[in-house]
């Protein structure tokens, strides 16, 4: 397996180069024209069936191996943020309010060049490789799409890798079970009667109930969640009234649940609904609650999960593997394609050789996050490991 990383050296300039050309040309949600054409041109002249997705830009290339085996689904995503880049790099965004702040331009290079590594190496794969190059991973759920368009029919076990620059390069990070957390978002909007503040009890104060609102939710984290099956409720947006002296109609306030198990996630969602509507009665007051569904929790399978630990150390080397001991409460929709094969998702680190310690690096999403390319290597490598791996 050290091979695999001798040849996936030799492949990290081109890396690098398509890297930072995406990186200076992001795309938003499932439309991705431009990085969709990127990808098929590095590809251009390898043995590979390419296919464009129908509804979206997303790609998806098929490589036979010389033998009979299982297909192997490698993935990486290609969308980038709505914000902007303080990086400071010398090939920074050029588009404004869009960034690559996530690491997608780099797993986009990576996935291209492990499949370079293994069109070389085609006589030693047993079965079929598949590369799917996802858009709209930043909330659209670019990956439910691809699997309604068949990205998933004749799969046997599915890998992705995400970059972090919160552990050092030569290191991936994984763990069985529950890896993410599901992402739901709520909105909540509270009617009273509005009126002159001077005289409250002429009115239903839409205000106060919405505060109780907010702390119960909470109490519900605190109170009625197993303390070893986590959630998190955040408030995020708080909005009432317009002056000192007028009590508004409305109030209205918004924010996100995550949890690591669908059990939880179902207790506080609902839970939470419950609250709202008693509150506002006790009130004298109204309430619309409205729950928008998003990412489930991204499960990687046990073995799938022990095939990454043991892939990591026989191709990056000795100690190159860390054993995650808890889920991180980020969301992606590659859960999506956990929750129809067994699969594995793998953090791969890239913390930037001027920040010595791994966990002050700026993190992904944030304006000012870096990472360093010495660490493409080392994903291209264990990509095509994690295909190699009988």
């Amino acid at each position: 397996m050290h091979e695999i990383l001798e040849a996936a050296t030799g492949l990290v300039d081109d890396a690098v180069a398509l890297r930072r050309d995406i990186h200076r040309h992001p795309e938003l949600g499932l439309h991705n024209p431009d990085t969709q054409q990127r990808i098929i041109a590095a590809l251009e002249g390898l043995p590979l069936e390419i296919s464009e997705g129908s509804g979206i830009t997303s790609v998806v290339a098929d490589l036979d191996g010389a033998s009979d085996g299982p297909t192997v689904l490698l993935r990486a995503d290609t969308d980038a943020l709505p914000m902007t880049e303080d990086s400071d790099e010398d090939f920074c965004s050029t588009e404004s309010g869009r960034a690559h702040a996530c690491g997608h331009d780099a797993h986009v290079a990576m996935l291209v060049g492990a499949a370079r590594l293994l069109c070389d190496r085609q006589g030693d794969i047993a079965g079929r490789v598949r590369f799917m190059f996802q858009p709209g991973e930043e909330g659209a759920g670019g990956a439910a799409v691809m699997i309604d368009e068949g990205v998933l029919d004749g799969v046997d076990r599915a890998f992705a890798i995400h970059v972090t620059p919160n552990l050092p390069v030569g290191h991936a990070a994984c763990r069985p079970g529950p890896l993410l957390a599901s992402a739901d978002t709520f909105h909540v909007t509270v009617t009273g009667r509005g009126g002159h503040a001077s005289t409250p009890h002429f009115c239903a104060d839409p205000v106060p109930p919405m505060a109780e609102m907010i702390t119960a939710a909470q109490a519900i984290v605190t109170r009625q969640v197993d303390a070893f099956k986590p959630s998190v409720v955040t408030i995020t947006h708080v909005d009432a009234g317009t002056t000192t002296n007028v009590i508004p109609e409305t109030a209205f306030f918004e924010g996100t649940i995550r949890a690591v198990s669908e059990e939880t996630r179902s207790l506080v969602a609902g839970s939470l609904e419950t609250a709202c509507r008693h509150i506002a009665l006790a009130h004298g007051c109204s309430v619309d609650f409205r729950l928008e569904v998003g990412y489930p929790v991204t499960v990687n399978d046990a073995d799938q999960a022990a095939r990454v630990a043991d892939t990591c150390e026989a191709t990056l080397g000795t100690g190159s593997f860390l054993a995650l001991p808890a889920p991180f409460m980020g969301a992606e929709d590659f859960s999506y394609v956990l929750n129809n094969v067994p699969g594995a998702m793998a953090f791969l680190g890239v913390c930037p050789d001027d920040i010595s310690d791994s966990q002050t690096a700026p993190p992904c999403h944030s304006n000012r996050m870096r990472l360093n390319e010495a660490g493409l290597v080392h994903g291209i490598a264990l990509h095509a490991a994690m295909a190699l791996g009988a």
